[in-house]
């Protein structure tokens, strides 16, 4: 060819680059997934504490719930990619799957209004059904149906301009709703209580509907194309069909899959073939997604039960998964200057492969320190009921010293004979007393001679139940027998008033710096209450008997009240649990070596399959590899279920362990596998698979 023709028709091109003009359409669809992003995260930040707290779900079934809901909106894709691509297009797809996320969304939020008095357990799980259906079918669609705007090769700087945006998007809706809604649910009080879920649920469904409009309102600018064909269906039945005559016929093939070419194009089969030898590289995959998931769950409730003051400012649990996305936004850039750079340098790194597998290193080392930091925890737990223990606490309701005497056994002392003193309006413990169901446990009572209790003598047996806080009052009709509960407080503090007084009066919980009433209860009230930590004056029938207080998070206390001859009342906080200790803080470690590895395996693991794969497979691909993390929800799910650790601690060092054997099998996968540059036999590849690379995995 001439060069002159050749360079006349390089002008041409660049003349109708500069001509299509950058296409309005995607600024809709930009805007409906940051919407989307944000209702989808926000709702998630704050569901595991709502399961706990709300719907009475112990740490463990909270846990259970949160990942079978992540596992299902990984799951759907699948079908949501089959519908776009075999049915009704991109298009009416997001329109009609968003319309059933919103109304999921909007479901959760009245469900979480005690006014409205919809059963709460069954209509959250229905909502969450639908969302994650919702969230889950639409994912492989959005960025899929902004790439279809383009017209290449004329657009293709603009192309990369869009994924750029589309990916600020996603991370900008993450950001914002991870840190605004635990605002929302714990600084907020509506319907009498002292968290608000209602409004942290119904912000992100009020943005999942404006999703919608936005993407309804940019319909007429769009170019909306009609569907390609199910290629997930056509690689489905083709395996089925090759392993259906593989097992009929005798015949001798070179691969089991060419027993398909009677139905199937030949290089259809070749291409599954290339596709397979990347999917079995995914086979150890779901161990890692076991683990980075549970940054909203078993991370969640850790950071639950630790210190969250910082100066004046109050870091909630849930908003400490803010730091994903942030340091996602930072690493992605710094490993590609500088980290990688450097790991090649000193050949840890030569192969994407290897990438992978120091990150899921990397995660093990993550779910290390949390188990480190876990057992620093532990002291701050107090002592917990056990098998095969009781626990008994006897409170003393009067103003001066009780001895006990009682015959009782423990894993260190058994048949022991001893007196012990209890002090005025104070407890005695003994937490690990050896119970079979229940333990019948003699005891006697005097009071201090020379003392208003001189004469007050008390004989029985403390009933005490197997996994039981049993706890007895002295008081002026006796001894009073209830069961406490001593776990740790959540989002602020546990209290319990033991009044041993002659009449029923007012007992008082009051905010004096912002003159607020923060309970207010008859003394026959003995109940526990959970209010938020502060500095409270405690006011019995008008006399403040406790000034300035500071009742500490995480702390369980109980007020023994005395009313003495003379009509005065007296009390003391007697602290059963104590308080969070470790700062809240110590979690950044473990959350930045997480991220580190995310994006040395995510990142690294996506751009690898799309580049191994053939060009017409590739959105199969992006579908198994997400069908990768609901299979590692699911592994959460069945070890959580299992039930066999006695302890967070163990369970946490027990996902290391696993992350490392997976990482040693997949370390000797990868170094089997044998790198190629493929051809696919469908020469056209769409623009979105071909950027598809860049997207993140936070999407």
């Amino acid at each position: 060819m001439d060069p002159d023709e050749d360079s006349h028709d390089s002008s041409l091109l660049d003349n109708r680059k500069k001509k299509l003009p950058y296409p309005k359409a995607v600024g809709f669809i930009v805007t409906n997934e940051f919407c989307e992003r944000f209702s989808y995260y926000g709702m998630r930040t704050i569901l595991s504490l709502y399961l706990r707290d709300k719907l009475g779900y112990s740490d463990n079934g909270a846990t259970v719930i949160y990942h079978v809901f992540t596992m299902f909106a990984y799951f759907f894709p699948v079908l949501g990619a089959m519908i776009a691509d075999g049915w009704l297009g991109r298009f009416r797809t997001i329109l009609y799957l968003s319309l059933v996320y919103a109304t999921g969304s909007v479901l959760i939020s009245v469900t979480a209004m005690p006014p409205v008095n919809l059963p709460q357990l069954e209509f959250t799980i229905v909502a969450l059904l639908l969302i994650a259906f919702g969230t889950g079918g639409i994912k492989p669609c959005v960025s899929a149906f902004g790439g279809d705007q383009f017209k290449l090769p004329e657009q293709e700087r603009y192309l990369g301009y869009f994924f750029s945006l589309f990916y600020f998007a996603i991370n900008a809706g993450s950001l914002i709703s991870t840190f605004l809604t635990p605002i929302l649910r714990a600084d907020v009080k509506c319907f009498g209580e002292n968290d608000c879920y209602s409004l942290a649920f119904g912000v992100p469904g009020i943005l999942m509907v404006v999703s919608i409009l936005f993407f309804v309102a940019g319909k007429r600018l769009y170019i909306i194309k009609n569907p390609a064909g199910n290629v997930l269906g056509r690689v489905f039945t083709c395996i089925s069909h090759a392993v259906f005559k593989s097992c009929k016929t005798k015949e001798k093939r070179e691969h089991w899959l060419d027993h398909a070419d009677d139905k199937f194009d030949g290089g259809l089969i070749e291409d599954i073939k290339s596709l397979l030898r990347v999917l079995v590289l995914f086979i150890p995959l779901p161990v890692f997604w076991a683990l980075f998931d549970q940054q909203g769950s078993r991370w969640t409730f850790q950071a639950d039960r630790m210190q969250q003051d910082i100066g004046s400012w109050t870091l909630k649990a849930d908003q400490m998964q803010v730091l994903n996305p942030l340091l996602i936004l930072v690493f992605i850039p710094l490993f590609e200057v500088a980290i990688y750079p450097f790991l090649t340098w000193c050949k840890l790194i030569r192969k994407p492969l290897h990438k992978m597998i120091w990150g899921g290193v990397l995660a093990a080392c993550a779910f290390v320190i949390s188990g480190v930091v876990e057992l620093n925890l532990l002291p701050t737990y107090g002592t917990p009921v056990s098998e095969g223990l009781a626990q008994l606490r006897v409170y003393n309701g009067y103003n001066c010293n009780f001895t006990l005497h009682t015959n009782y056994m423990t894993e260190d002392t058994v048949n022991s004979t001893d007196g012990f003193m209890i002090g005025p309006l104070d407890v005695y413990e003994n937490l690990k007393i050896e119970a079979d169901k229940f333990l019948e446990l003699p005891y006697s009572l005097q009071g201090q001679n020379d003392t208003e209790c001189a004469g007050i003598s008390h004989t029985g047996h403390f009933r005490l139940l197997e996994k039981k806080a049993n706890s007895f009052f002295i008081n002026n009709k006796g001894v009073s027998n209830f069961t406490d509960n001593n776990d740790k407080a959540i989002d602020g503090f546990h209290i319990r008033f033991l009044a041993n007084i002659n009449d029923v009066v007012r007992m008082q919980v009051l905010n004096n710096k912002k003159n607020r009433t923060m309970l207010d209860i008859p003394s026959t009230n003995s109940s526990q209450v959970s209010i938020v930590r502060g500095t409270y004056d405690i006011i019995i029938n008008g006399d403040k008997v406790l000034r300035e207080y500071s009742f500490k998070a995480g702390a369980v206390y109980t007020i023994n009240v005395y009313e003495d001859t003379t009509g005065s009342y007296m009390a003391n906080a007697v602290m059963i649990t104590p308080p969070n200790t470790v700062h809240i803080l110590w979690l950044i470690p473990q959350y930045v070596v997480m991220t580190m590895g995310e994006v040395m395996f995510s990142v690294t693991g996506l751009e690898f399959s799309f580049t191994q794969a053939p060009a017409s497979m590739k959105s199969v691909l992006q579908s198994v590899w997400l069908l990768t993390v609901a299979f590692g929800n699911l592994i959460v799910v069945l070890i959580v279920e299992g039930n066999f650790l006695d302890a967070q601690w163990k369970e946490f060092f027990l996902f290391a362990g696993l992350m490392l054997i997976d990482m040693l099998i997949f370390t000797a996968m990868a170094i089997r596998y044998k790198y190629t540059e493929l051809k696919s036999s469908t020469e056209n590849i769409s623009c979105n698979e071909l950027k598809s690379t860049t997207k993140p995995a936070i999407d």
